[in-house]
């Protein structure tokens, strides 16, 4: 198990576009997979970005099957790799959630995002993934994704009143890996 260090909001890296994946089912690809997923479980994240590691390609993880501690009244949502994601609005319906993040440890804010999305792209053995989502699945998928293009969630929040320290605004919540 490789548990690797999540980048911290302020860190350069994490404002860079990320390259699109070109050598699918290599040996460095699935590596990166299973740092990536090792590094979320242990930290207990929905999901994470390879920019959050350092690594500038277009690979994200997200999901688990199971009930996640940081958001345990959210739809499961299943364990994905999605390598090269491309997301398309299905119309133009957004709300308004709290959101957290590994890159911003211990604080959550409300993020508007797309209701419901298709997403397309492809496993790291280059298979085409194709699914339309909605609710926390479509939330999550934006967030991560947003990582590959160099933002964070608070780049996309409207009302800095509804932002904070995670402890305070829902007191009793885990919201950061276990050190």
């Amino acid at each position: 198990m490789t548990v690797r260090e999540i980048l911290k909001m302020g860190d350069p890296r994490l404002l860079r576009f990320a390259k699109e994946v070109t050598d699918f089912d290599s040996d460095t690809l699935h590596l990166l997979v299973s740092d990536l997923l090792d590094t979320m479980r242990a930290a207990n994240g929905a999901g994470l970005a390879a920019p959050q590691i350092g690594v500038d390609l277009q690979v994200v993880v997200f999901g688990s099957g199971e009930a996640n501690p940081r958001y345990p009244d959210r739809e499961l949502v299943p364990r994905t790799v999605l390598v090269n994601p491309v997301i398309t609005p299905i119309n133009d319906a957004t709300d308004n959630d709290w959101e957290g993040c590994l890159s911003v440890p211990g604080m959550r804010g409300m993020v508007p995002r797309f209701t419901h999305i298709r997403y397309t792209g492809f496993d790291p053995y280059g298979d085409p993934i194709d699914r339309t989502v909605d609710g926390f699945h479509a939330r999550v998928v934006q967030h991560e994704c947003d990582h590959l293009w160099g933002k964070l969630y608070p780049m996309r929040m409207t009302d800095f009143s509804q932002f904070g320290f995670t402890e305070v605004l829902f007191p009793g919540l885990v919201d950061t890996q276990d050190d």
